[in-house]
Protein backbone atom coordinates (compact mmCIF):
# COMPACT_ATOMS: atom_id res chain seq x y z
CA UNK A 1 0.00 0.00 0.00
CA UNK A 2 3.37 2.37 -0.35
CA UNK A 3 3.97 4.14 -3.08
CA UNK A 4 7.32 3.92 -4.41
CA UNK A 5 9.71 2.48 -6.97
CA UNK A 6 10.26 -1.36 -6.48
CA UNK A 7 14.06 -1.99 -5.31
CA UNK A 8 15.95 -5.05 -6.61
CA UNK A 9 16.32 -7.48 -3.22
CA UNK A 10 18.72 -10.03 -2.11
CA UNK A 11 16.07 -12.59 -1.51
CA UNK A 12 17.29 -15.46 0.80
CA UNK A 13 16.18 -18.88 0.98
CA UNK A 14 13.63 -20.09 -1.84
CA UNK A 15 12.83 -18.31 -4.97
CA UNK A 16 8.99 -18.87 -5.89
CA UNK A 17 8.42 -20.05 -9.65
CA UNK A 18 4.95 -20.18 -11.66
CA UNK A 19 5.53 -21.45 -14.90
CA UNK A 20 3.98 -19.31 -17.69
CA UNK A 21 -0.38 -20.08 -18.60
CA UNK A 22 -0.33 -23.80 -20.91
CA UNK A 23 -1.86 -22.82 -23.78
CA UNK A 24 -4.41 -25.51 -25.08
CA UNK A 25 -3.26 -28.54 -26.66
CA UNK A 26 -3.86 -29.40 -30.41
CA UNK A 27 -6.52 -31.42 -30.51
CA UNK A 28 -5.34 -35.21 -31.32
CA UNK A 29 -5.69 -37.73 -34.15
CA UNK A 30 -8.97 -39.58 -33.64
CA UNK A 31 -8.03 -42.90 -31.80
CA UNK A 32 -7.96 -46.41 -33.33
CA UNK A 33 -11.40 -47.50 -32.96
CA UNK A 34 -9.95 -51.03 -31.10
CA UNK A 35 -7.58 -48.35 -28.82
CA UNK A 36 -9.06 -46.18 -26.26
CA UNK A 37 -7.91 -42.25 -26.47
CA UNK A 38 -6.13 -40.60 -23.85
CA UNK A 39 -8.71 -38.83 -21.25
CA UNK A 40 -7.90 -35.24 -21.68
CA UNK A 41 -6.67 -33.30 -18.57
CA UNK A 42 -7.97 -30.73 -16.02
CA UNK A 43 -7.36 -27.29 -17.25
CA UNK A 44 -4.44 -25.61 -15.55
CA UNK A 45 -5.06 -22.21 -13.93
CA UNK A 46 -3.33 -19.49 -15.47
CA UNK A 47 -0.51 -17.84 -13.18
CA UNK A 48 -1.11 -14.44 -14.15
CA UNK A 49 -4.47 -12.56 -14.15
CA UNK A 50 -4.68 -9.63 -16.67
CA UNK A 51 -6.58 -6.41 -15.02
CA UNK A 52 -7.84 -3.20 -16.73
CA UNK A 53 -5.06 -0.84 -17.74
CA UNK A 54 -5.27 2.35 -15.35
CA UNK A 55 -6.75 0.06 -12.60
CA UNK A 56 -4.19 0.41 -10.28
CA UNK A 57 -5.00 -3.00 -7.74
CA UNK A 58 -3.91 -2.71 -3.94
CA UNK A 59 -6.47 -5.40 -2.40
CA UNK A 60 -7.86 -8.68 -3.14
CA UNK A 61 -9.85 -10.85 -1.71
CA UNK A 62 -10.97 -14.56 -2.65
CA UNK A 63 -13.95 -16.64 -1.93
CA UNK A 64 -15.82 -18.69 -1.67
CA UNK A 65 -15.15 -20.73 -4.33
CA UNK A 66 -12.41 -19.97 -7.18
CA UNK A 67 -13.33 -16.11 -7.60
CA UNK A 68 -11.18 -13.15 -6.64
CA UNK A 69 -12.17 -9.60 -6.45
CA UNK A 70 -9.61 -6.76 -6.67
CA UNK A 71 -9.87 -2.73 -5.85
CA UNK A 72 -8.70 0.25 -7.63
CA UNK A 73 -7.01 2.88 -6.25
CA UNK A 74 -7.78 4.74 -9.18
CA UNK A 75 -11.54 5.16 -9.02
CA UNK A 76 -12.45 2.80 -6.11
CA UNK A 77 -13.80 0.35 -8.95
CA UNK A 78 -14.38 -3.34 -8.02
CA UNK A 79 -13.05 -5.97 -10.51
CA UNK A 80 -14.58 -9.67 -10.28
CA UNK A 81 -12.50 -12.66 -11.81
CA UNK A 82 -12.67 -15.99 -12.13
CA UNK A 83 -9.26 -17.91 -11.09
CA UNK A 84 -9.79 -20.84 -13.34
CA UNK A 85 -9.94 -19.13 -16.60
CA UNK A 86 -8.49 -15.93 -15.44
CA UNK A 87 -11.46 -13.97 -16.82
CA UNK A 88 -13.04 -11.16 -15.51
CA UNK A 89 -14.91 -7.75 -15.46
CA UNK A 90 -15.76 -5.04 -13.56
CA UNK A 91 -19.01 -5.47 -11.50
CA UNK A 92 -19.26 -2.52 -9.04
CA UNK A 93 -18.01 1.30 -10.59
CA UNK A 94 -16.27 3.20 -7.44
CA UNK A 95 -16.78 6.50 -5.55
CA UNK A 96 -13.93 8.34 -7.09
CA UNK A 97 -11.79 7.35 -3.96
CA UNK A 98 -9.68 4.76 -4.10
CA UNK A 99 -10.71 0.86 -2.93
CA UNK A 100 -7.81 -0.87 -0.33
CA UNK A 101 -7.92 -3.71 1.76
CA UNK A 102 -10.86 -5.79 1.26
CA UNK A 103 -12.52 -9.44 2.59
CA UNK A 104 -15.46 -11.51 1.88
CA UNK A 105 -17.84 -13.25 3.91
CA UNK A 106 -20.38 -16.47 4.12
CA UNK A 107 -22.99 -14.36 3.58
CA UNK A 108 -22.21 -12.92 0.07
CA UNK A 109 -20.62 -9.45 0.96
CA UNK A 110 -17.10 -7.32 0.37
CA UNK A 111 -16.05 -5.34 3.03
CA UNK A 112 -13.69 -2.50 1.16
CA UNK A 113 -11.47 -0.11 2.84
CA UNK A 114 -11.96 3.51 1.36
CA UNK A 115 -8.02 4.25 1.76
CA UNK A 116 -8.22 8.59 1.41
CA UNK A 117 -12.09 8.76 1.15
CA UNK A 118 -11.41 8.25 5.26
CA UNK A 119 -14.20 5.68 4.53
CA UNK A 120 -15.86 1.47 4.18
CA UNK A 121 -18.28 0.19 2.59
CA UNK A 122 -19.91 -3.24 1.87
CA UNK A 123 -20.69 -4.33 -1.11
CA UNK A 124 -23.41 -7.51 -2.73
CA UNK A 125 -20.30 -9.54 -4.62
CA UNK A 126 -23.49 -11.07 -6.71
CA UNK A 127 -25.31 -7.05 -7.34
CA UNK A 128 -22.41 -4.49 -6.95
CA UNK A 129 -24.97 -2.80 -5.30
CA UNK A 130 -23.59 -1.14 -1.88
CA UNK A 131 -25.57 -2.21 0.84
CA UNK A 132 -23.83 0.07 3.24
CA UNK A 133 -21.64 2.81 3.71
CA UNK A 134 -19.22 4.14 6.98
CA UNK A 135 -17.62 7.27 7.27
CA UNK A 136 -14.43 6.07 9.52
CA UNK A 137 -13.02 9.55 10.11
CA UNK A 138 -13.44 13.38 8.93
CA UNK A 139 -9.64 14.69 8.70
CA UNK A 140 -6.31 13.00 6.75
CA UNK A 141 -6.81 9.23 6.63
CA UNK A 142 -5.49 6.47 5.08
CA UNK A 143 -8.04 3.37 5.88
CA UNK A 144 -6.04 0.61 4.38
CA UNK A 145 -6.56 -3.17 5.41
CA UNK A 146 -9.32 -5.10 6.55
CA UNK A 147 -9.93 -8.51 8.48
CA UNK A 148 -13.27 -10.21 9.38
CA UNK A 149 -12.05 -12.00 12.96
CA UNK A 150 -13.84 -12.04 16.17
CA UNK A 151 -17.62 -11.79 14.99
CA UNK A 152 -16.72 -8.16 13.49
CA UNK A 153 -14.87 -6.53 10.92
CA UNK A 154 -11.36 -4.77 11.51
CA UNK A 155 -9.76 -2.04 9.46
CA UNK A 156 -6.51 -0.51 9.72
CA UNK A 157 -5.87 3.35 9.48
CA UNK A 158 -2.30 3.92 8.39
CA UNK A 159 -2.89 7.74 9.09
CA UNK A 160 -4.60 7.49 12.40
CA UNK A 161 -3.44 5.74 15.62
CA UNK A 162 -7.03 3.31 15.40
CA UNK A 163 -8.85 0.66 14.77
CA UNK A 164 -12.51 0.87 13.19
CA UNK A 165 -14.30 -2.27 14.53
CA UNK A 166 -17.70 -2.89 12.53
CA UNK A 167 -19.33 -5.44 15.11
CA UNK A 168 -21.37 -8.07 13.30
CA UNK A 169 -24.27 -9.19 15.72
CA UNK A 170 -25.97 -12.05 14.04
CA UNK A 171 -24.08 -11.42 11.01
CA UNK A 172 -26.10 -7.74 10.44
CA UNK A 173 -24.42 -4.65 9.33
CA UNK A 174 -23.70 -2.23 12.30
CA UNK A 175 -25.11 1.44 11.86
CA UNK A 176 -21.85 2.97 12.73
CA UNK A 177 -18.38 1.60 13.16
CA UNK A 178 -16.61 1.89 16.46
CA UNK A 179 -13.59 3.85 17.06
CA UNK A 180 -10.33 1.76 19.19
CA UNK A 181 -7.57 4.33 19.93
CA UNK A 182 -4.11 2.73 19.64
CA UNK A 183 -1.63 2.79 22.85
CA UNK A 184 1.49 1.24 23.75
CA UNK A 185 4.33 -0.03 21.49
CA UNK A 186 2.43 0.73 18.63
CA UNK A 187 3.77 4.77 18.41
CA UNK A 188 2.80 6.56 14.96
CA UNK A 189 5.75 8.37 12.96
CA UNK A 190 5.82 9.96 9.54
CA UNK A 191 4.95 7.55 6.45
CA UNK A 192 2.43 4.82 6.72
CA UNK A 193 1.80 3.01 9.81
CA UNK A 194 -0.40 0.09 10.79
CA UNK A 195 -1.00 -1.49 7.28
CA UNK A 196 -1.96 -5.38 7.29
CA UNK A 197 -3.66 -6.70 9.51
CA UNK A 198 -4.95 -10.86 11.03
CA UNK A 199 -5.97 -12.45 13.79
CA UNK A 200 -3.80 -14.27 16.11
CA UNK A 201 -3.29 -17.98 15.12
CA UNK A 202 -5.09 -18.83 18.45
CA UNK A 203 -7.91 -16.07 17.67
CA UNK A 204 -7.78 -14.00 20.56
CA UNK A 205 -5.94 -10.89 19.27
CA UNK A 206 -4.60 -9.25 16.07
CA UNK A 207 -1.36 -8.82 14.42
CA UNK A 208 -0.73 -5.58 12.71
CA UNK A 209 2.32 -4.70 10.59
CA UNK A 210 3.77 -0.85 10.45
CA UNK A 211 4.97 -0.24 7.17
CA UNK A 212 7.48 2.70 7.81
CA UNK A 213 9.33 0.65 10.85
CA UNK A 214 8.92 -2.92 9.95
CA UNK A 215 7.41 -3.44 12.94
CA UNK A 216 4.76 -6.32 13.83
CA UNK A 217 2.33 -5.70 16.99
CA UNK A 218 0.04 -8.04 18.59
CA UNK A 219 -3.21 -5.70 19.23
CA UNK A 220 -5.51 -6.30 22.20
CA UNK A 221 -8.99 -5.88 20.34
CA UNK A 222 -10.89 -5.05 23.74
CA UNK A 223 -8.79 -2.29 24.41
CA UNK A 224 -6.30 -1.44 21.22
CA UNK A 225 -3.44 -2.00 23.50
CA UNK A 226 0.02 -2.75 21.26
CA UNK A 227 2.67 -5.15 22.17
CA UNK A 228 5.64 -5.86 19.78
CA UNK A 229 5.81 -9.09 18.48
CA UNK A 230 9.50 -10.77 19.32
CA UNK A 231 10.85 -11.63 15.88
CA UNK A 232 14.84 -12.35 16.96
CA UNK A 233 16.52 -9.38 15.85
CA UNK A 234 13.55 -9.33 12.31
CA UNK A 235 11.77 -6.52 11.45
CA UNK A 236 9.31 -5.89 7.85
CA UNK A 237 10.17 -2.96 6.35
CA UNK A 238 7.32 -2.18 3.95
CA UNK A 239 5.50 -4.57 5.19
CA UNK A 240 1.99 -4.47 3.81
CA UNK A 241 -0.65 -7.34 3.43
CA UNK A 242 -0.65 -9.73 5.86
CA UNK A 243 -1.96 -13.51 5.39
CA UNK A 244 -2.30 -15.99 7.92
CA UNK A 245 -2.37 -19.82 7.70
CA UNK A 246 -2.37 -21.99 10.67
CA UNK A 247 1.01 -20.87 12.74
CA UNK A 248 2.29 -19.63 9.75
CA UNK A 249 2.35 -16.05 8.61
CA UNK A 250 3.08 -14.53 4.96
CA UNK A 251 3.80 -10.95 4.95
CA UNK A 252 3.94 -8.94 1.86
CA UNK A 253 6.96 -6.64 2.04
CA UNK A 254 5.88 -4.63 -1.36
CA UNK A 255 8.97 -2.57 -2.43
CA UNK A 256 11.23 -5.35 -1.15
CA UNK A 257 9.54 -7.60 -4.20
CA UNK A 258 9.00 -10.54 -1.29
CA UNK A 259 6.60 -12.59 1.04
CA UNK A 260 8.85 -12.92 4.16
CA UNK A 261 6.97 -16.36 5.58
CA UNK A 262 7.07 -16.34 9.44
CA UNK A 263 6.35 -18.83 12.02
CA UNK A 264 4.46 -17.68 15.22
CA UNK A 265 3.29 -19.34 18.41
CA UNK A 266 0.02 -19.57 19.19
CA UNK A 267 -0.40 -16.37 20.84
CA UNK A 268 1.45 -14.44 18.00
CA UNK A 269 3.28 -12.78 21.05
CA UNK A 270 6.72 -14.67 18.93
CA UNK A 271 7.78 -15.69 15.56
CA UNK A 272 10.47 -15.76 13.48
CA UNK A 273 11.45 -15.37 9.37
CA UNK A 274 11.56 -18.71 8.03
CA UNK A 275 12.73 -17.47 4.68
CA UNK A 276 11.32 -14.64 1.98
CA UNK A 277 10.09 -15.26 -1.45
CA UNK A 278 10.38 -13.76 -4.53
CA UNK A 279 9.37 -13.77 -7.63
CA UNK A 280 10.25 -12.41 -11.15
CA UNK A 281 6.72 -11.00 -11.86
CA UNK A 282 6.42 -9.28 -8.62
CA UNK A 283 6.47 -6.23 -9.39
CA UNK A 284 5.24 -3.90 -5.88
CA UNK A 285 3.14 -6.48 -4.71
CA UNK A 286 1.09 -5.11 -1.91
CA UNK A 287 -1.62 -7.92 -0.84
CA UNK A 288 -1.76 -11.81 -0.75
CA UNK A 289 -4.76 -13.96 -0.41
CA UNK A 290 -4.79 -17.94 -0.74
CA UNK A 291 -6.98 -19.96 -2.84
CA UNK A 292 -5.59 -23.88 -2.97
CA UNK A 293 -1.93 -24.07 -2.79
CA UNK A 294 -1.58 -20.93 -4.35
CA UNK A 295 -1.03 -17.34 -3.07
CA UNK A 296 -1.85 -14.53 -5.09
CA UNK A 297 -0.58 -11.48 -5.19
CA UNK A 298 -2.18 -7.97 -7.31
CA UNK A 299 1.29 -6.00 -8.28
CA UNK A 300 0.19 -2.24 -7.68
CA UNK A 301 3.37 -0.57 -9.66
CA UNK A 302 3.69 2.18 -7.03
CA UNK A 303 6.15 4.28 -9.23
CA UNK A 304 4.27 3.68 -12.78
CA UNK A 305 5.33 7.16 -14.71
CA UNK A 306 1.89 7.49 -16.14
CA UNK A 307 -0.42 4.85 -13.95
CA UNK A 308 -3.48 5.85 -16.22
CA UNK A 309 -1.78 4.26 -19.43
CA UNK A 310 -0.45 1.46 -17.14
CA UNK A 311 -0.68 -2.02 -17.26
CA UNK A 312 -1.39 -3.45 -14.35
CA UNK A 313 -1.94 -7.76 -13.44
CA UNK A 314 -2.17 -10.16 -10.22
CA UNK A 315 0.38 -13.23 -10.47
CA UNK A 316 -0.25 -16.66 -8.45
CA UNK A 317 2.77 -18.74 -7.15
CA UNK A 318 2.84 -21.53 -5.23
CA UNK A 319 2.15 -21.57 -1.34
CA UNK A 320 5.82 -22.02 0.02
CA UNK A 321 6.45 -24.37 2.76
CA UNK A 322 5.86 -23.63 6.06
Amino acid sequence: MRRQKATAVLVLGLVATVSAPARAAVDPPAPDRHTPGPRPGPAVAPATIRLPNGFRPEGIAIGPGPVAYFGSMADGSLYRADLRTGRGAIFSRGPGTPSLGMRTDGRGRLFVAGGTGGDARVVDVRTGRVLASYRLATGPAFVNDVIIARGAVWITDSTNPVLYKLPLRGGRLPAAAVRIPLTGDLVYGPGFNANGITPTPDGRGLLVVQSNTGGLFRVDPATGATRRVDLRGESLPEGDGLLLRGRTLFAVQNRRNVVAVLRLNATGTEGRVVRRVGDDRFDVPATVAAFGSRLYLPNARFDAPDPRRTWYNAVAIPEPER
